[in-house]
């Protein structure tokens, strides 16, 4: 299980495959537990949950234990969560029962493949999981949709899922041990959407760098900025590929000067230089600013693909040693911290984009371009002032949600979940500032190929940047006169996430 593979499944069509191996995992642990359980107190089986697991269920309604769960934290309250987090957060579960470790019949793995493949998406409300016992309230929708019940989006429609499984040939699992707890616990809805989020956040750190390089060629920057030998003595590891990627990216621009040339010749005999010596921090910094970014995202990267591959239940079967753990590792901190660092650092990225969209704006700091990249007359058309409202109004937003979640944990449950993650909520505030980061990226962009006109200088740019050059201008013609750009944005941003 991994991001690559969940990215294969939910954007190019691939078909989930559970083998024959993970399948027998599955069957030996269900086994294990079927034996071990006799004559034994063992939470969520034949105990209440939660603070309620001082009270024995007797057997006679073990498996009406297992309804209840599901149908009575099926609570989430807002407006669903888009249907690519809801197949990532079923694969994430998926995931965790193909360990071995949950004690689940083999037939719920077959029915969430079944709901991944044929794009039957439970509804699954934004709001609900404190991420503490996992995401007890959003994975009980999840289940609820197993069992039959509730309802799931499919062709476009919401539709009980009764009427759906019919129409599939499919059948609601049954209860056999503790499919209702092992359903609803763990952290598979913030590990979704983190994993989705981490799709875009590098999407967007390679359009940053790109951006970057397309910016220091329309002002006509000193390419030592992205030397290896400058960077290197920084020593740190992001920076150096950051740098990297900026001088592949750069190949065959006419833009970017050689210090050497212009500056170290001897011929400058000058008090006052005309050009300058070195160009603003949001231009010649993006190696130290983006390399930390980078760094960031790779650990999370890492953090969320372990988490696809770990068991996230309590408690943990384990036919191994022959034994049933008690734990914790339904608690999300290691997605909520992640989370949050991987927002901070979108934050500063957008930060560092709207700088660089403010340099091209203001006549005065870059020297060379219009107010407002205006090619119209000046006064009678404003070019894209206003969009740098947008621009600007979005990163501001961005820096409010930079605020970490991960800190804020309230007791409930009766205390016993005295400290929580809360990491579905701090994951879907990242994902919020994703959005907000394509919007920014989309207006950089389009105000990019307007600075690249207004020089006239497209046959100057190195192939890269040219080639985002010309198939913007595919779908977005020159401008010059006054024209809404509304439509322009949400082209550009479909543009960007392909």
């Amino acid at each position: 299980m991994s991001i690559a593979e969940l990215y294969d499944i939910l954007y190019k069509g691939v078909e989930l495959s559970v083998s024959q191996a993970s399948l027998e995992q599955v069957r030996k642990s269900y086994a294990f537990l079927c034996d071990f359980a006799r004559d034994k107190v063992i939470y969520g089986i034949n105990t209440g949950f939660g603070p309620m697991a001082q009270w024995r269920v007797e057997d006679a309604h073990l498996k009406e234990l297992q309804y209840n769960i599901i149908r009575s934290h099926a609570t989430g309250a807002g407006q669903p969560l888009a249907d690519d987090y809801v197949r990532a957060a079923m694969y994430a579960r998926l995931g965790s029962f193909l360990q071995g470790k949950s004690g689940v019949h083999e037939d719920i793995v077959t029915l969430l493949a079944a709901f991944i493949n044929r794009n039957i998406i439970p509804f699954i409300p934004e709001h609900g999981s404190v991420g503490a016992s996992g995401d007890l309230v959003q994975l009980a929708h999840i289940a609820l949709c197993l069992i039959g019940e509730g309802k799931v989006h499919y062709h476009d429609e919401w539709l009980p899922t009764a009427e759906v499984l019919k129409k599939e040939g499919l059948k609601p699992i049954d209860i056999h041990i503790r499919e209702g707890l092992s359903a609803t616990n763990g952290t598979s809805v913030m590990t979704g959407i983190a994993a989705i989020n981490q799709i875009h956040a590098e999407n967007l750190l390679h359009w940053a760098v790109l951006t970057s390089v397309w910016m220091n060629e329309i002002a006509a920057s000193y390419d030592d900025l992205m030397s290896e030998p400058l960077n290197a003595y920084r020593r740190h590891s992001g920076q150096q590929r950051i740098a990297a990627q900026m001088r592949e990216l750069a190949q065959g621009s006419q833009r970017l000067q050689r210090r050497e040339h212009a500056l170290y010749n001897g011929g400058h005999t000058e008090h006052v230089f005309k050009d300058k010596v070195q160009p603003y921090y949001s231009l010649r910094c993006t190696p130290q600013i983006l390399g930390p970014i980078l760094e960031t995202f790779d650990h999370a990267h890492e953090v969320i693909d372990d988490e696809l591959n770990a068991a996230s239940d309590n408690p943990i079967i384990d036919p191994e040693t022959n034994n049933v753990y008690h734990g914790g590792n339904f608690h999300g901190d290691y997605i909520s911290l992640e989370e949050d660092k991987v927002k901070i650092a979108l934050v500063r990225l957008v930060m560092t984009v709207e700088r660089q969209l403010n340099y091209l704006m203001h006549d005065r700091i870059n020297g060379i371009l219009p107010p407002f990249l205006n090619r119209g007359t000046l006064g009678l058309q404003y070019g894209l002032q206003a969009m740098q409202f947008t621009a600007t109004s979005t990163t501001a937003e961005c820096q409010t949600l930079a605020m970490p979640n991960y800190v804020h944990s309230i007791p409930n449950n009766n205390d016993n979940q005295d400290i929580v993650s809360m990491g579905t909520n701090t994951a879907e505030l990242c994902a919020k500032v994703i959005e907000n980061a394509y919007q920014v990226m989309a207006i950089l962009l389009l105000a990019l190929a307007q600075a690249t006109d207004c020089l006239d200088i497209r046959a100057q740019l190195a192939q890269a940047t040219g080639k985002v050059y010309d198939e913007l201008r595919m779908f977005i013609p020159e401008l010059i006169n006054d024209r809404p750009h509304y439509n322009e944005i949400t082209q550009l941003i479909e543009y960007l996430k392909k």
